[in-house]
């Protein structure tokens, strides 16, 4: 075009000052807003579709989900209620919670009044909510498939009443191996069949709604379905996760009647002496189908006990608890334990790898000071050491002491996960981008929070599912040796220790299935960091590529 054609200057606009690029940002971000809504309502099909299953299939279950939560929102906050009003209103009393799953208290000392205060208060906030949790109805419960029941003629092969579907009027039932094993099987279907349906509404974004055509979480993606240790550890730890949040379905008899208050409970069967259908209390029921070491005195894997119950894993020796029940809620402990420590943990990996990445200098070297004197403790004397402070602290009561390890726990582990970010958090505070904000003028919390935080997301991610691991070892080893999670709450290691000096024994299984279990979680977690780790970072390459990559996974893209 020659100088002749050459268009007339733009009319001039109003100059402003420099907060014109971040208002330009802000209507950035709102026209992919506006974008993405244009894009849903001009196909609003699959979306609707797909959210319409998913409300289904959370409606089957709600009633179990929100159980779960409220139950263990009653436990911890319930506990800390009960605790800070005995301690901050006059007492001197302890208050202790005697099981995680139900959250009761009992109050001693010399501040009895207080602490009941605290426990009325407690309560009467938290009480309702469990109980209208438990009133809303799912489709796969103990209600809807009972297992338990007993034999008219005395034996094991029937026929049955009291089990699935004598409920619906039908007059014999299934064995209780059965009808458990038929509801086991449901919730796990139910749970891979909801997590399948999740995979395809991302699949459903991807192909209807998703602006660009490739991001680098697509190759993450990739490799992670290609890579089958990952894809193991992946299937136990959806199984893990499911025997706790659902322990009161999968579980052959209920929780109060296997450890909170067995004498509380009857059962009925089949007395052939009298020939006819009697009732007993559960807890004498668990006396006399106790594992003991003796042939005689036995109730292994697989098998019925003398009143018609079926034991999956057997039972335990003191006293006669069904084990797989033991272990369902000792789940739950491990579980809430083993997030709560990753979560602390994690929290402070990130706020120290940012602040000695951004600042560096005496910040990164005072940080350094503090986790290695952490570091030099050992683990395990630390915290038995804690442990035995806070015995007596209304701390200890909070989830039946589980909240004290994870938060010793998650002390413990920070300097490790801190490390493992340390790196990358250095690297991408020297990327241009960062200096760019910082000549800007811009806020260091916006430029850590902004510009360098997604990019250390996905190495938290690989380090936190590859420590929680040793998190939840680390709990069953303190109750193997007796402290820790307060009794009569399960916990994985304290079915260990009860059963060490039986495994010689025909009794081999009190110990021997716990501690497999304990051993093949850690492993599936292990397993899935491994995954994550190298679908995100193939190479195990701290470059700039690996840093796209760990973003676009970990919170980027």
């Amino acid at each position: 075009m020659s100088e002749r054609e050459t268009p007339p200057d733009p009319p001039d606009e109003p100059r402003t000052d420099s907060g014109t690029d971040a208002r330009n940002e802000d209507e950035a971000d709102d026209e992919d807003e506006v974008s993405l809504r244009r894009r849903l309502a001009r196909n609003p099909r699959p979306a609707l579709v797909w959210t319409a299953v998913l409300a289904v299939l959370l409606a089957l279950q709600f009633g179990a989900l929100l159980e779960f939560v409220a139950v263990t929102s009653e436990s911890v906050l319930g506990a800390i209620v009960r605790g800070v009003l005995g301690t901050f209103g006059g007492g001197g009393g302890n208050v202790n919670a005697t099981n995680a799953t139900n959250a009761t208290a009992n109050v001693t000392g010399g501040a009895a009044g207080t602490g009941l205060v605290g426990q009325l208060a407690a309560e009467t906030l938290f009480d309702p909510l469990v109980e209208f949790a438990r009133s809303v109805p799912r489709l796969l419960s103990r209600e809807t498939i009972p297992n338990q029941g007993w034999s008219t003629d005395g034996g094991m092969n029937g026929p049955w009443r009291g089990t699935f579907p004598t409920n619906f009027g039908v007059e014999n039932g299934l064995s209780p191996a059965l009808a458990w094993g038929l509801r086991a099987f449901l919730v796990y279907a139910y749970v891979f069949v909801l997590l399948a349906w999740l995979w395809r509404g991302y699949r459903v974004f991807v192909e209807h709604y998703r602006y660009a055509d490739w991001t680098p979480r697509d190759d993450v993606v990739r490799r992670l379905r290609d890579h089958r240790w990952g894809q193991f550890g992946l299937v136990i730890v959806v199984m893990f996760l499911t025997l706790a949040v659902f322990a009161p379905a999968v579980s052959p008899t209920t929780y109060e009647q296997n450890v909170l208050s067995p004498y509380e409970n009857t059962l009925k069967y089949f007395d052939e002496g009298a020939g006819e259908v009697v009732e007993i209390p559960v807890g004498q029921a668990n006396l006399d189908t106790a594992s003991r070491g003796n042939r005689d005195v036995n109730v292994g894997p697989l098998s019925y006990d003398q009143y018609g119950r079926f034991h999956p894993f057997g039972t335990m020796s003191n006293p006669g608890a069904d084990l797989f029940t033991f272990m369902a809620y000792g789940a739950r402990v491990s579980l809430f334990v083993g997030l709560l420590a990753i979560g602390i943990s994690s929290f402070f990996a990130t706020v120290f790898g940012l602040l000695t990445a951004y600042y560096k200098g005496m910040v990164d070297l005072s940080v350094v000071v503090v986790s290695d004197s952490i570091q030099t403790i050992p683990a395990i004397l630390l915290l038995i050491l804690l442990s035995v402070v806070f015995a007596d602290h209304w701390l200890s009561s909070i989830y039946d002491g589980g909240f004290l390890i994870a938060c010793i726990l998650g002390v413990v582990y920070f300097p490790g996960l801190w490390r493992a970010v340390r790196g990358p958090a250095f690297q991408v505070s020297e990327q241009e981008w960062v200096d760019a904000a910082r000549s800007y003028g811009q806020r260091s919390t916006q430029t850590m929070r902004k510009h360098m935080l997604p990019y250390i997301l996905g190495y938290l991610l690989i380090y936190g599912s590859l420590t929680i691991g040793g998190v939840i070892i680390t709990t069953a080893a303190l109750s193997f040796l007796g402290i820790g999670i307060n009794p009569p709450t399960p916990e994985w290691g304290r079915a260990v220790s009860a059963g060490r000096s039986y495994v010689p024994t025909v009794s081999w299984h009190i110990a021997f299935i716990p501690g497999v279990l304990i051993v093949l979680v850690v492993t599936a977690f292990n397993a899935m960091g491994d995954g994550i780790r190298d679908a995100i970072d193939p190479q195990s390459d701290t470059g700039e590529d690996a840093a796209t990559e760990a973003a676009a996974a970990g919170g980027g893209g």
